[in-house]
């Protein structure tokens, strides 16, 4: 690749942005081009790369995208379901492609990402580590396997400051289980309280969830029948690797015209 992808990230002081902007200084193919924070944000005009401890890169915090200087060729965001939706309406006016890491968005939220896809090329996951895409392809093969003679179970575990729950990785992975058992996930899902729960219903997907700390991110699914149990388990040590994936599909989507993809095509699964 001979010319280098110009990106704008979004959230730059938030654990996503931080570990974005180190690796895409760090890839030979990526530049950063912007950083975006929301409007009167104490740290407007500061150099990015001074805040975040890897010296001055030239590249100052600002709370507006400049689409006369054309500075950026694929947007990144990880925030909130609010904040992606004023960004991707900006990138849907000026056909500029973006990233979607956030989670969280409503069924009407969604119908407005499909829409856009229509004039730009959107990539839009739950998770980018390759390590969980390789998960849901595991689970996939599982569920066809064992999947009507079993009991399945999703435990997800994330920091204390994580605000949606189940993560969206667990549901994109009660959506695959959902997928090959021809279930509607929101029909066929348990969700545990306390109290007097009665018997284990069957064709069910139950959610266990975890907030506490500073953990990354854990995602166990679980198959028990009744002589035996399989588990398979992804762990995030840290948040490099989300990163990576997502910076993996900018440099996919910087030539897309138009389309909504996901990381199974980025990675041809």
């Amino acid at each position: 690749m001979n010319k280098k992808t110009r990106i704008a990230i979004t959230g730059p002081m938030g654990r996503m942005g931080k570990t974005l902007i180190k690796e895409i200084q760090k890839n030979e193919h990526t530049y950063l081009t912007a950083a975006l924070v929301k409007k009167n944000h104490e740290l407007i005009g500061k150099d990015v790369g001074k805040i975040l401890g890897i010296g001055n890169i030239g590249i100052l915090i600002s709370d507006q995208l400049n689409i006369k200087q054309n500075n950026f060729d694929v947007l990144i965001d990880f925030t909130k379901p609010s904040s992606t939706l004023t960004y991707l309406q900006y990138c849907h006016n000026f056909k500029k492609n973006i990233v979607i890491g956030t989670t969280g968005f409503t069924k009407e939220e969604i119908n407005i990402i499909k829409s856009s896809s229509q004039k730009i090329s959107i990539i839009m996951a739950s998770n980018f580590s390759i390590g969980i895409n390789v998960l849901f392809q595991l689970i996939k093969k599982t569920t066809q396997i064992i999947g009507k003679n079993s009991d399945i179970d999703i435990m997800e575990y994330h920091h204390r400051n994580k605000i949606d729950a189940p993560s969206g990785t667990a549901l994109a992975l009660g959506e695959v289980i959902s997928k090959v058992m021809n279930w509607d996930l929101n029909k066929h899902s348990i969700y545990y309280k306390k109290g007097i729960t009665g018997i284990r219903e069957a064709k069910k997907i139950g959610f266990s969830i975890v907030r506490a700390g500073n953990i990354v991110g854990k995602h166990t699914v679980m198959f028990s029948n009744s002589g035996e149990e399989i588990k398979i388990t992804h762990t995030a040590s840290n948040r490099i690797s989300f990163a990576q994936g997502a910076i993996q599909a900018a440099l996919w989507i910087h030539q897309k015209n138009t389309g909504l993809f996901d990381m199974t095509d980025v990675l041809s699964f």
